[in-house]
């Protein structure tokens, strides 16, 4: 037996307002809010942003161990060439679309304001 979706993440941040900002300008408008967290709802899996319990927390660096990226999926490549020009849109730099390391995915990369690699991916070769 094996779970049938995720139905949850959540990822530690240093500021809440400056993450609402950055990813309400491609999930939308947060499903739940308060003073010490943020979610988003991203098909079956809510995406909760929070503060971490100890401030003297070290930055993050998605070469460490713990988690290297969130890919969030597409399924068109019209798609991912539209969350391109959103993210250019709302003035987040990124990679613009790239070939994964064995050429056969299109993906776009950006990192979050703490650093956090974040990439749509299409998961099935574009025509």
């Amino acid at each position: 037996m094996k779970p049938n979706y995720i139905d949850h993440i959540v990822l530690l941040v240093n500021n809440l307002s400056r993450t609402e900002k950055f990813y309400s300008a491609f999930l939308g408008k947060p499903v739940e809010k308060t003073d010490e967290q943020i979610a988003y709802q991203v098909g079956d899996t809510k995406l909760f942003f929070g503060l971490p319990g100890n401030k003297n927390s070290q930055l993050y660096n998605k070469e460490n161990l713990g988690l290297n990226h969130l890919a969030f999926g597409v399924r068109t490549a019209a798609e991912l060439k539209r969350f391109g020009r959103q993210l250019s849109r709302a003035k987040i730099r990124h990679s613009g679309i790239r070939l994964d390391t064995y050429g056969k995915k299109e993906f776009i990369w950006f990192d979050d304001p703490d650093g956090i690699r974040v990439e749509f991916y299409l998961r099935q070769k574009a025509v």
